[in-house]
């Protein structure tokens, strides 16, 4: 028994204290986090989110057409890549994949073309709201874009492929513009991809979602409906690519069709193919600018049934940081299962070594609160070990508790003092509004508790909904960003606690 309930702690850790410290806010001493008082824009922001009608899902999920990316995406290693995908109705599909050798995507280095089959199957029974698929590739072309990146692929192909691949490129290597390689042939039993660090493995997890945003002012009252493919997310770790099934998602592509206005780089990738790559504009790159309160722009989903949204406050002043992590498990975020508040504070940015654009920085966790929210994690905290987490079998539904003087909790794995190595990256949408980006966390888990294990990616923005300086207006309870119950149109019903113990154990089994 106490082994089944470590089993279930290891689980939470890996949902809660893996994502823990993603994002820094601070503050030294404790406060009620029931009279948090919240921005205009916070509130705004946080009422979006809860409007679950806003957004629907529908299962199984309508694929075809066509899917962009809206902007330069960051994958870990660095990778820069922009995405063009098209799905046909006979559940044929056509992907184009551009790689970059910069942060902008503005210097293309080589193009892939991927031609296969999708097949939809069940929804799946770990990550919820998603449909499970399989897929099927016939094709895949590359064609270089400088003489550069047809010298250091064709040479990692050369070393790391098998029979077959040695003679792909003429000898010399001499590039030829326009030149398509075929890289993969499922008719000639050919493929030379993993040197490549390459697979779809994106494809066996999907989710398309549709809602509607407000018309610009020059526009017709109303609002526009957009539609966002949500596919599998990609290990940070490199060797383990090639074999990983998502259980999260990337960052998704929008439809060609009905996408968020104004996208201009929706317009440009949407025109490219193989031999025209998307060439996006320059960004100027921003100073980091912590200061003031940040908060998720959706319910957000990561690896291993987590669902969560975030909310930040920096102090520049004296670099302190507070941060609300509010878990949930559907993915609307309408079914809290915990809270966790922790502050401490962050080092003086530097300029990245690795991913140009972001800032290195350090952050060390002093203090945290919990709050359990159902009945499963009630439950196992109060069969925690006396002295691993608060005070020992006094747990309450909706009752915060203090875990640093336990110096964490050990069910949730939480240790306390605890420092992490960061990457941050501010930008601007086209709304004008600051977006902040922190360390996509690692897949496996682990903390990125050394330098060397840094975030080279990002996870999904973070949008400021209040400066520095402000002035608080209203009383809202952070225990809830999300009403209960569901009025979208996914169904989604609370797991049965037996059933989602004996899920969780057999998770952790897997991860162990």
């Amino acid at each position: 028994m106490d082994r089944a309930w470590c089993l279930l702690g290891l689980l939470l850790a890996y949902a809660s204290g893996k994502k823990l410290w993603e994002v820094p806010g601070a503050h030294t001493q404790p406060h009620n986090i029931g009279k948090l008082h919240w921005e205009p824009e916070c509130q705004y922001q946080l009422r979006h989110l809860q409007d679950s009608a806003r957004i629907s899902a529908l299962l199984p999920p309508r694929l075809e057409g066509h899917w962009v990316s809206t902007g330069c995406e960051v994958r870990p290693g660095p990778e820069f890549l922009t995405r063009s995908y098209l799905f046909y109705y006979n559940r044929l599909f056509k992907a184009y994949q551009f790689y970059y050798w910069d942060s902008s995507c503005h210097d293309p280095s080589h193009s892939l073309v991927i031609k296969g089959k999708l097949r939809l199957r069940q929804a799946s029974w770990i990550t919820r709201g998603a449909t499970e698929a399989d897929y099927q590739l016939h094709k895949i072309g590359i064609v270089f874009h400088s003489q550069r990146a047809m010298q250091e692929i064709s040479a990692r192909i050369n070393q790391t492929s098998g029979e077959g691949c040695s003679g792909l490129f003429p000898p010399g290597r001499s590039w030829a513009p326009g030149v398509l390689y075929e890289v993969l042939s499922a008719k000639e039993g050919r493929d030379c991809t993993a040197a490549l660090g390459f697979a779809m493995h994106e494809l066996s997890l999907v989710r398309v979602e549709k809602h509607y945003e407000p018309l610009l002012q020059n526009e017709s009252s109303g609002s526009r409906a957009v539609e966002e493919l949500y596919l599998g997310d990609i290990h940070t770790t490199w060797s383990e690519r090639l074999h990983y099934r998502p259980t999260g998602y990337q960052r998704p592509l929008q439809s060609a069709v009905h996408h968020v206005q104004p996208c201009p780089a929706c317009g440009i990738v949407y025109r490219s193919d193989e031999h025209h790559p998307p060439i996006l504009p320059n960004k100027a790159e921003l100073p980091l600018q912590l200061s003031g309160r940040w908060v998720s722009a959706h319910c957000e989903v990561r690896p291993a049934v987590l669902f969560l949204t975030r909310y930040f406050i920096f102090h520049g002043t004296n670099r302190t940081w507070e941060g609300y992590y509010y878990h949930y498990s559907d993915p609307l975020c309408k079914q809290p299962t915990f809270t966790i508040y922790a502050s401490g504070h962050y080092t003086k940015g530097v300029p990245a070594s690795k991913v140009r654009g972001g800032t290195e920085l350090a952050f060390k966790v002093t203090y945290a609160r919990v709050t359990p929210m159902d009945q499963v994690t009630l439950t196992m905290l109060n069969s925690s070990e006396p002295g691993t987490c608060g005070e020992a079998s006094s747990w309450s539904a909706g009752v915060e508790q203090d875990i640093t003087v336990t110096n964490g909790c050990l069910a949730l794995g939480i240790k306390l003092p605890h420092t992490e190595y960061e990457l941050f990256k501010m930008e601007q949408d086209m709304k004008d509004r600051s977006l902040l980006f922190i360390g996509e966390r690692p897949t496996d888990g682990s903390s990125p508790d050394r330098p060397e294990k840094r975030p080279t990616s990002y996870q999904a923005p973070l949008i400021q909904c209040a400066g520095a300086m402000g002035i608080f207006s209203k009383h809202s309870s952070p225990n809830y960003l999300a009403k209960e119950g569901n009025n979208g149109n996914e169904t989604l019903k609370p797991l049965p606690v037996a059933l989602l113990l004996s899920f969780t154990a057999m998770q952790l089994l897997r991860w162990a």
